[in-house]
């Protein structure tokens, strides 16, 4: 059985008292309205991690995430965040390729390639980001071009290594846009993602990995975009800000 996943993205929002509030607001709504068969994600910015990770502690099914880790174990490398420090503040996922990390910060499928093998040798879940502009998709190219990031990043891992692995597929013309992929169309691309990786790990193991839908679910669609076969949870920003919001994102399941 596969892991149902709803994880929040906070990106650059809440200072680290809003932060705070918002955790503890979602601590309690989880542990009084979710079975433990959903996992709960909170990817934090940085300053927050520590502070988020004492909230969660004793927790069964909230874990913390980064948003973000550098390619190197260490050294001079200013203002960058290892993939160590995050371990060392309980941080078990990481995301890794973020589609505004792509576009802003100009991450190639090498980098993450690098960033991808480093999470992993730390023991950190990379949540590995994938999707296509609207251009890309008017060209009908989404496909190729979102199995290829996919080729690029994670086909060099071992069929251990890539069970470590939580795909996002996140169509970057849904992506704060308020235009949310339909059902149908998350579906089409979880299975083509699904069946491109089975083509290189093996039906078995794909079929064992979780891929998440991340571009502009709420509450009012998280059920159906939900209900695919092979979409199993998402990746939650500006709806992962609202507590109330959230876990009634995270209640789609039940």
């Amino acid at each position: 059985m596969r892991k149902k996943i709803v994880a929040g993205n906070w990106k650059m929002n809440n200072d680290l008292q809003e932060g705070l509030q918002l955790t503890s607001e979602i601590v309690h709504m989880v542990k009084d309205e979710v079975n433990d068969e959903v996992t709960v994600i909170l990817a934090t910015p940085f300053v927050h991690l520590s502070g988020v990770s004492r909230l969660l502690d004793g927790a069964t099914n909230i874990f913390l995430g980064a948003q973000n880790c550098n390619e190197h174990v260490s050294g001079a490398y200013t203002g960058e965040v290892s993939a160590a420090m995050l371990k060392s503040v309980q941080a078990e996922y990481v995301i890794l390729g973020h589609s505004e990390r792509r576009e802003y910060f100009n991450e190639t499928n090498e980098l993450l390639t690098k960033k991808v093998n480093t999470a992993l040798a730390h023991g950190l879940k990379p949540i590995f980001c994938c999707g296509e502009s609207l251009e890309i998709r008017e060209n009908d190219t989404h496909f190729d071009f979102v199995c290829q990031q996919l080729t690029e990043s994670l086909f060099h891992l071992n069929e251990e290594e890539i069970t470590g692995i939580v795909i996002a597929y996140e169509p970057i013309w849904a992506i704060g846009t308020g235009k949310t992929a339909t059902a149908g169309q998350a579906q089409e691309m979880h299975e083509v993602l699904r069946n491109h990786l089975a083509g290189k790990f093996g039906r078995e193991i794909a079929e064992g990995l979780s891929i998440l839908y991340g571009g502009s679910a709420k509450p009012a669609n998280a059920g159906e975009l939900f209900a695919g076969k092979d979409v199993d949870g998402g990746l939650i920003g500006g709806a992962s800000l609202k507590s109330r919001d959230f876990v009634d994102i995270v209640k789609s399941f039940q």
